[in-house]
């Protein structure tokens, strides 16, 4: 009898623990919109020819007009956390009131939408660098609010603080398994936008690519 009881005993913390796993495991969410392949971004970064960046002289995140109104109530950045979260719950003012959202550059989980910065995949700096400095307010608009492409994604907080304005030529996520996800993203977005690469941001890009 002792034995049976202490093989209960082990089968009940077995049960437990599994339990407790499923409990504090990522939960199902939704993602940014699926970015081209990796042949038809490897096609499209080879034809964008390396170009010395613009200078920064003149921006400011201003001159990108967001958060806009996308429906209701809901502006692009609670839009994007309904869409990127799971279980998300959501007051009179579309304000996220409950939810996990899991960010896929460090494989963290967050409960608090606080904790979540909506990151523009292309930084809105980086872009200005690349070819956003001789576009018009609306198209600034357009490509700081843009849910048709992959360029917006909820994320942790001091991770997109620390990627900053910075291009794949000096930051990547943490987690490798996301670089192919992130590299064929980022060069639709440049090309969909017509914005031009640089040569170590090319070169970086161009070495993930050819590993997915």
């Amino acid at each position: 009898m002792q034995i049976s009881r202490r093989a209960a005993l082990a089968a009940t913390v077995a049960t437990a623990s599994a339990a407790a796993l499923l409990a504090t495991a990522p939960t199902a969410h939704a993602a940014l919109p699926t970015p081209v392949s990796a042949a038809t971004a490897r096609s499209y970064l080879a034809a964008m020819p390396a170009t010395a960046e613009h200078s920064l002289t003149g921006y400011s995140r201003d001159l990108f007009p967001h958060w806009i109104t996308i429906s209701g109530a809901c502006n692009t950045r609670e839009t994007v956390l309904k869409r990127d979260g799971s279980g998300v719950v959501t007051d009179s003012s579309c304000a996220a009131t409950s939810g996990s959202w899991y960010s896929p550059y460090d494989g963290a989980t967050w409960y608090a939408a606080s904790d979540v910065d909506i990151d523009h995949l292309v930084p809105l700096a980086e872009s200005w660098r690349s070819g956003a400095w001789s576009w018009s307010t609306s198209k600034r608009q357009n490509f700081a609010n843009d849910l048709s492409r992959p360029q917006l994604l909820a994320v942790t907080d001091n991770v997109n603080q620390s990627k900053g304005d910075q291009d794949p030529g000096s930051w990547w996520p943490s987690r490798t398994a996301y670089h192919c996800t992130y590299a064929r993203a980022w060069v639709q977005v440049k090309h969909d936008y017509g914005l031009s690469v640089d040569a170590t941001e090319k070169s970086a890009l161009t070495s993930v690519l050819n590993g997915c």
